[in-house]
């Protein structure tokens, strides 16, 4: 009855139905279930299985503890990687596909089958500076509301800057975006000797950027992103934003001391996916 519960606590969070986990379950030698895609599958060609707009994901055992507390993983923050490669079973599916939204999805998912909806955590007060404990409902997520039909196979978008006039070619980063972006700031801290902390943004707009007036040569993207102007590095974030598909990963926080309420980033770190009690 008390994983019935869960199931339904996932339903309402990414719009599945449970009883496919039933019909699931007949594949696979262990739990799964199927979860609804942020993106809808959109974004995916469709000879990608992920085009379908779902994902099958297993439940956590113990494989899966043992990974999001290896404490060598956790150093190389890899540890949240092979969680992901872990619990995605579906036949065809490489992980390194998902777009950050969808990869937040089966995140949530994951836990929430794991160990429920409830999430204890303590978080500093942003009106008070102390800390507070406070107990998220995670089944109250919903995903992103954004225009869908702005979303496409080929995941390419146009911007044109509004200062510079420039015509962009972008695109949603994926999973193996991400992990390359976190070696290539690894590699210049490790270069630099941690001189090139808070790259991270520039970093990430050449990954984001396939193409400018035209030019998709990586050299001429890699020296364009630099000397972007502030104008438009700000109209390209707001472009993203408007465009991810992605699971609404904030709750409304209230303080104990003034009263005030302001929505603060869900954290996540082991605590989320191994509570301590």
């Amino acid at each position: 009855m008390e994983q019935q519960n869960v199931e339904q606590q996932v339903t309402r969070g990414l719009g599945q139905q449970p009883t496919q986990s039933t019909q699931t379950q007949k594949s696979f030698p262990f739990t799964t279930e199927i979860i609804t895609l942020p993106s809808k599958g959109l974004v995916y060609p469709e000879s990608n299985p992920l085009s379908k707009g779902e994902i099958t994901i297993k439940l956590m055992t113990a494989k899966e503890e043992d990974i999001i507390t290896n404490q060598n993983l956790i150093r190389k923050g890899l540890h949240l990687d092979k969680l992901l490669e872990s619990v995605v079973v579906q036949p065809g599916v490489n992980v390194d596909d998902l777009v950050i939204g969808d990869i937040n999805a089966v995140y949530l998912a994951t836990r929430m089958l794991g160990y429920g909806a409830e999430y204890d955590i303590e978080v500093t007060d942003p009106f008070s500076g102390e800390k507070q404990k406070v107990t998220i409902d995670l089944s109250k997520l919903q995903t992103k509301d954004i225009n869908l039909d702005i979303l496409n196979a080929q995941n390419r978008y146009e911007l044109t800057l509004p200062v510079s006039k420039k015509k962009l070619i972008v695109k949603l980063l994926t999973h193996k975006d991400e992990k390359d972006i976190n070696q290539e700031i690894q590699a210049m801290e490790r270069l630099t000797k941690g001189k090139s902390a808070g790259s991270d943004v520039t970093t990430r707009f050449k990954y984001m950027i396939v193409e400018v007036d035209g030019n998709s040569d990586r050299g001429f993207i890699n020296k364009f992103v630099p000397n972007m102007l502030a104008g438009d590095t700000k109209a390209l974030r707001n472009f993203f934003k408007e465009i991810s598909p992605d699971m609404n990963m904030t709750f409304d926080f209230v303080s104990e001391v003034t009263g005030d309420t302001e929505a603060l980033d869900i954290p996540f770190g082991i605590s989320f996916f191994y509570p301590s009690n």
